[in-house]
């Protein structure tokens, strides 16, 4: 599961200040050919890039189910993500997560390819941090402020009280449970739940039976919009008659999959539906 990055790792740091001063201090300008090998850093590139500016992104960026942003991704090219492929495309810009490749970024590297190596952001903040980042590593740091005071203000208006104080599970295919310390736990405080998995005492991800899950009681599962169908024994689980009773959270993976942007619609989704709930 390489990109589920808000949803069963520990919390990283965020970019740091000096590293934002580096990334706009290119003395050639802007770069002209962005690759993204990372789905988390293609959220930013729709978000922040001048279309002419990407040259590719990752090819799950088309998929709906995985990418926040595949209605505009669909009209982008995409690259299968070697070494090869990636040259042909001319990069000057080259966006990866932490791990990928060593041997192939070290041939990028020697062909003269500026890499952006961009970790997961399992908090908020560390959203608004990267998208300043990629803003400034692209040439356009006045749109990555731009997009920050949006969410900003996006979420101040978000209702931290809807969830009252609700015991809630993320709950995926074949029992997973996220943990703390997780972009989708802190989603879910933002709204006012509290997290299953810290009154439990367990890691960032887990493995919870369905008996366990059905003698835990939590007040809501907070499960994936595409496991409303059953499609093999992953969701299966989640229909099974022992959970079946519990209230049901619906928010689509494309949201919570990767920090940015589109972490903005998940907390205005899940704010949205607990007001809708009986108190």
């Amino acid at each position: 599961m390489p990109y589920r990055q808000g949803k069963g790792r520990p919390m990283r740091h965020a970019l740091t200040p000096l590293l934002l001063l580096l990334l706009g201090a290119s003395p050639s300008g802007p770069p002209r050919r962005i690759v993204s090998l990372n789905l988390c850093a293609d959220q930013y590139l729709l978000a922040l890039a001048d279309r002419g500016q990407i040259a590719a992104l990752t090819s799950l960026s088309r998929d709906p189910l995985m990418s926040a942003g595949a209605a505009t991704a669909r009209t982008l090219p995409v690259s299968r993500g070697g070494a090869e492929d990636v040259l042909m495309l001319r990069p000057d810009l080259l966006i990866v997560a932490p791990g990928w490749r060593p041997d192939t970024l070290a041939q990028l590297r020697e062909q003269g390819v500026a890499v952006l190596d961009l970790p997961p952001a399992e908090s908020y903040a560390a959203i608004a941090a990267q998208t300043r980042a990629v803003a400034a590593a692209i040439g356009h740091p006045d749109r990555g402020e731009a997009l920050v005071r949006r969410m900003d203000a996006d979420l101040a208006r978000v209702d931290r009280g809807a969830g009252r104080g609700r015991v809630a599970a993320y709950y995926q295919r074949r029992g997973f449970l996220t943990g703390t310390g997780t972009l989708v736990d802190e989603l879910m405080r933002r709204v006012g739940l509290r997290n299953l998995a810290a009154r439990l005492g367990k890691p960032v991800l887990a493995r919870v039976g369905l008996e366990a899950m059905a003698l835990a009681r939590p007040d809501y599962l907070v499960v994936e919009s595409a496991t409303d169908r059953v499609v093999d024994q992953g969701t299966e689980l989640l229909h099974h008659p022992l959970i079946g009773r519990i209230p049901r959270l619906r928010v689509p993976e494309a949201w919570t999959v990767c920090g940015g942007p589109a972490y903005v619609r998940a907390a205005q989704s899940l704010a949205a539906q607990l007001r809708t709930r009986p108190r």
